[in-house]
């Protein structure tokens, strides 16, 4: 009789052990799908899903995220890295969107007395130097960008004391850079240039106002900005 309570009571001693075995081997395997189910979701773009657009992004869209750039930053270095994170999240037409709505800001302060202001602020104004002067003036905002659209000398409100160049090269790739980073692909490839014609290779021929050897021709279209920079 005692030899068959010692066999029971191993028997049930063993199913004991046998079922917390079994207990901890499906909790482990409930932690580790619950784990799986809190990632993240990738996201992964079809590259064979991107087309050709020549639609740009909605203005007011476009400035809103300038205006959020310049308020998460203090620096150029700073918004370049934020615009780059922040079209990112945008659509892959999107972000050609904001590549286009540049283009066409670029194009329309291409112009004599916006490039006088340029040569003034900067000491001097080459063809990148005045693209980068303009990339410059687009990351400053809205209404930055309107008011000195119609008069140049509004930006003397843009002067800093620790200011040595106004231009901003890297705004020119924010687009370029935050497409390549989320597709792997070339933002360049998917613009539609047959029907988007307001850009770099289609600029208007500009007849100048002004003369870098007459610094009165320059005074004459930026009176306040001559006066602050060309004493």
């Amino acid at each position: 009789m005692k030899k068959i309570i010692v066999i029971i009571s191993a028997f049930v001693l063993l199913s004991c052990v046998k079922f917390g075995q079994n207990n901890n081997e499906t909790l482990d395997k409930l932690l580790v799908k619950k784990e799986k189910s809190t990632e993240i979701p990738r996201i992964v773009i079809d590259s064979t899903s991107l087309s050709k657009t020549s639609e740009m992004l909605d203005e007011d869209k476009f400035w809103l995220i300038i205006d959020h750039s310049l308020k998460k930053s203090q620096n150029q270095d700073e918004q370049e890295h934020f615009l780059v994170e922040e079209i990112k999240q945008l659509s892959p037409k999107e972000m050609i969107g904001f590549r286009l709505r540049t283009d066409k800001l670029l194009y329309d302060t291409y112009n004599s007395e916006m490039c006088c202001a340029g040569y003034i602020m900067n000491g001097g104004c080459s063809d990148d130097g005045f693209e980068y002067f303009r990339c410059w003036l687009i990351s400053r905002g809205k209404n930055t960008y309107y008011e000195a659209k119609s008069n140049p000398d509004s930006l003397v409100n843009e002067i800093k004391d620790d200011e040595e160049f106004y231009d901003f090269e890297s705004f020119w790739y924010v687009a370029l850079t935050a497409f390549k980073n989320k597709t792997g692909k070339e933002l360049y490839d998917y613009i539609d240039n047959d029907k988007f014609t307001t850009n770099e290779g289609n600029y208007p021929n500009f007849k100048f106002t002004w003369q870098e050897n007459n610094p009165e021709s320059m005074r004459k279209i930026c009176p306040i900005l001559f006066q602050k920079f060309m004493k």
